[in-house]
């Protein structure tokens, strides 16, 4: 798993509470200069991110801006051609790019809110 070097800010990206518990949110950040969207994972008082950017193709994950995918057997899914990514790490499970991963933002969660790390 690659992860992107980012510069924290002081201001939180959002309240952990605006995550379901094992829900997803998308918020846009500026990451070394350049306008990106993350891609936020809710388990417990936890928070993984990535980078909203299949692997495979370069686009977005989500089907609608913040509406992700997800299959039965709890995988994040590509909405563009079906990649399927687990969600401890981000490796690529199935799909046309199985054994890639998302790229992974260092986030933590303090005071209630999610912050850059």
């Amino acid at each position: 798993m690659e992860l992107l070097n980012t510069t924290p800010d002081p201001r939180p990206l959002l309240a952990l509470d605006h995550i379901s518990e094992g829900g997803f949110a998308e918020i846009e950040v500026v990451l070394d200069g350049d306008a990106e969207s993350l891609i936020l994972y809710r388990e417990g008082g936890a928070v993984r991110a990535w980078l909203n950017i299949c692997p495979h193709a370069g686009r977005r994950l989500d089907w609608a801006p913040g509406e992700f995918l997800r299959s039965k057997d709890g995988l994040l899914v590509c909405a563009a051609h079906g990649a399927s990514f687990e969600l401890g790490g981000g490796e690529c499970v199935a799909g046309p790019c199985r054994g890639e991963a998302l790229r992974a933002v260092p986030v933590v969660v303090r005071d209630g809110a999610v912050f850059l790390a």
